[in-house]
């Protein structure tokens, strides 16, 4: 589904990715882990043909994202509040973005609906504008905005960041159903190295933007990741 051959970017002569080989299969549920700076937001952001690579390049169903836009009707993000508009209450927000993906109001409602748990009763029928939600309830808004329009691909950046526990959990089972029984790719990267455990298939850790790990998730991996961030000490 996602192939990454020879991928570089480099800023002012500073290396901050060199991944020379990554091949993510359609359905998986795939987490990048690293410290600040490792990368993860970089090859999400050339992933998403939001800065161009300096050698190499992505692929996603065999469409090369930095040289045509035929990725973008199956493929859905959300990285930071950026991705919103602000000055939109999240009712019209997910009309909008029903509309750039072909969904009617009543697409939009019916799919918005499923998720009235994962809202609390904090996000619909507040007559509020995005800007003025909290850092959580904006990440609520443009994660399920994210699931309009049934896309095959959804990228997801530190998506349990500013999330209480509640939906934290809610949104664990919101991951795996799209993976394991809609065969949606779902990536997600994350500091919290037990969430990504929880609700990835596969992990890749980054250091310094290279590929350090590649694991098939099991009950030891925690364990793995948690001793490798710690210097091999055990925690």
């Amino acid at each position: 589904m996602i192939t990454t051959l020879n991928l570089s970017k480099t800023y002012n002569g500073n290396q901050v990715l060199n991944i020379q080989s990554l091949d993510i299969p359609k359905g998986q549920s795939f987490g990048l882990v690293g410290n600040n700076g490792a990368g993860k937001t970089t090859y999400f952001s050339l992933l998403l043909d939001l800065i161009q690579p300096t050698t190499g390049f992505i692929k996603s169903n065999d469409v090369q994202v930095d040289k045509s836009e035929d990725w973008k009707p199956f493929t859905s993000a959300f990285i930071d509040e950026t991705f919103l508009i602000g000055y939109l209450t999240p009712e019209e927000y997910f009309y909008f973005i029903g509309d750039l993906r072909n969904q009617n109001k009543t697409d939009v409602d019916a799919l918005v609906a499923q998720f009235s748990d994962f809202f609390h009763d904090e996000i619909l029928g507040k007559k509020k504008f995005l800007r003025d939600l909290s850092k959580g309830n904006q990440k609520k808004a443009g994660i399920v905005a994210a699931l309009i329009g049934n896309p095959e691909v959804i990228i997801l950046d530190e998506p349990f960041a500013n999330l209480d526990p509640t939906t934290q959990i809610r949104l664990k089972g919101i991951i795996k159903n799209l993976a394991e029984k809609q065969g949606v790719t779902v990536l997600v990267s994350s500091h919290d190295l037990s969430h990504v455990t929880d609700v990835c298939e596969r992990i890749v850790v980054l250091e310094k933007g290279k590929i350090v790990k590649d694991l098939q998730t099991s009950e030891a991996t925690l364990k793995e990741l948690e001793l490798h961030f710690s210097g091999g000490a055990e925690v």
